[in-house]
């Protein structure tokens, strides 16, 4: 069954969770949020497209299968780490890196929020592939090209 209102809406909301979603993971260590809260509200977008439209719809918005996501998630995760050591300094010490973009203004970047931009895309990639593995018809194989 496929709802013209709920198509509708999706086009619209999509869009929108998505940026959300950007707006957790970017604030996420100064106040509530983060790379966990971002990727499941980045996920319930996935999940509204395919509910809306299909699983290949949400397959076609990840662009890479859920487990590369994922694995690129934690190994963005894992990489936060290595700065501290490298420093001699306790594991995930957090160090900041601050990049003058001239006129005055500098972009903060810091190894945590490299281990949320990781958090956020292991949760995104985890849970689509639990998603999209309960879509699939247990008749036909995933991986099958036509």
């Amino acid at each position: 069954m496929s709802s013209l209102i709920l198509r509708a809406a999706t086009r619209v909301l999509a869009p929108m969770m998505l940026m959300l979603s950007l707006f957790l993971l970017w604030r996420g260590h100064n106040l509530p949020g983060g790379g966990f809260i971002g990727g499941l509200v980045a996920t319930s977008a996935i999940a509204l497209q395919g509910i809306a439209f299909g699983p290949e719809a949400a397959r076609r918005t990840l662009v890479l299968p859920p487990a590369v996501i994922a694995g690129i998630g934690l190994a963005a995760a894992l990489v936060a780490t290595l700065p501290a050591g490298l420093a001699a300094l306790p594991f995930f010490t957090g160090l900041w890196l601050k990049l003058d973009l001239g006129d005055g203004a500098t972009l903060p970047l810091s190894t945590p929020l490299l281990f949320d931009i990781g958090v956020f895309l292991v949760v995104i990639g985890g849970v689509c592939a639990i998603l999209l593995a309960l879509e699939e018809d247990p008749e036909t194989d995933p991986t099958e090209q036509p």
